[in-house]
């Protein structure tokens, strides 16, 4: 099964006052609109660091499971795992473990982030430091319950370390070296098709993909994949910005059939400007074609 939600509250999110007079936050606010709007999925923004309490958070969690919504989390933009800065680098190691905390609280399937720059550095010189950067995070967070997958998200510009085969070794050598599947990938799909200006486009590339991850981190992963889809205006030096998906030259409905026939089950979050929107376009559209 996949599930369809929005990245960040939804936009006709209203905040909601409980019988006693108390207010929800605007996050607690935002799941009861996924319900009602027939989501059933939700991705948690710490885009500009992790701001919740643990009362928060465990009251997020509730509702989630009340209302049979599953949640992701995105972490900070401010995270370059391969900083050559130390301070940046560190302060990106504390990122990353307080989205883990957060996730963890409010019962999070998967934790996402965009990784690191190449900053004039080979690709196999940014693999070795984002690898070593993971270990010491995994390391430092295993007393966590209930840790969420660590799933680098693909990053939508050449210049930005994150192509799929660059996630997608780093994950499998830390698995083989753990033993244990605490990394995956988030698949941004937009991301894909602007960082290569205009391929992964078709039926056939979208199957590939999938059979990439497969083969890379085995079939659990397609079971338990993060992934983001939404439209994208791009050029030469990739992503530009979203748009809705309408109006952009994502093929989602060749995705959408990809996902079914590969039978892959997870978590779509929409970060299209219209988020709700479009993630109930591809909700529907992806539920029309697991009837035929």
């Amino acid at each position: 099964m996949i599930r369809f939600g929005t990245g960040g509250t939804p936009l006709s999110t209203k905040i909601i006052t409980t019988k006693d007079g108390a207010k929800l936050s605007g996050r607690e606010s935002g799941i009861y609109r996924s319900a009602e709007l027939g989501l059933n999925h939700l991705e948690m923004e710490f885009v500009h660091g992790v701001r919740i309490s643990e009362k928060e958070a465990l009251s997020i969690k509730s509702t989630a499971k009340e209302k049979n919504i599953t949640l992701s989390a995105h972490g900070s933009y401010y995270i370059n795992l391969a900083s050559k800065e130390k301070p940046k680098y560190h302060a990106s190691l504390n990122r990353v473990k307080k989205v883990l905390w957060a996730g963890s609280l409010i019962g999070a399937k998967s934790i996402t982030f965009h990784p690191a720059f190449y900053q004039g550095r080979r690709t196999d010189e940014v693999a070795k430091i984002v690898y070593d950067a993971l270990i010491q995070i995994i390391e430092e967070t295993k007393d966590l319950n209930n840790r969420p997958l660590i799933s680098p998200e693909t990053t939508g510009k050449p210049s930005q370390w994150g192509s799929l085969e660059e996630i997608l070794d780093v994950a499998a050598k830390i698995n083989k070296k753990t033993g244990d599947f605490c990394v995956s990938a988030c698949i941004d799909f937009a991301h894909l098709h602007a960082r290569s200006n205009g391929l992964y486009n078709s039926y056939e590339e979208f199957k590939a993909i999938l059979k990439t991850i497969e083969s890379k981190l085995g079939k659990k992963a397609l079971k338990t994949l993060h992934m983001h889809i939404s439209g994208i205006n791009y050029g030469p030096k990739g992503e530009k910005n979203h748009l809705p998906l309408k109006e952009s030259d994502l093929k989602y409905k060749e995705l959408l059939q990809a996902l079914h026939d590969l039978k892959v089950c997870g978590w779509v979050s929409c970060e299209s400007p219209n988020l709700e929107e479009d993630a109930l376009l591809l909700k529907k559209e992806y539920e029309k074609t697991s009837k035929t």
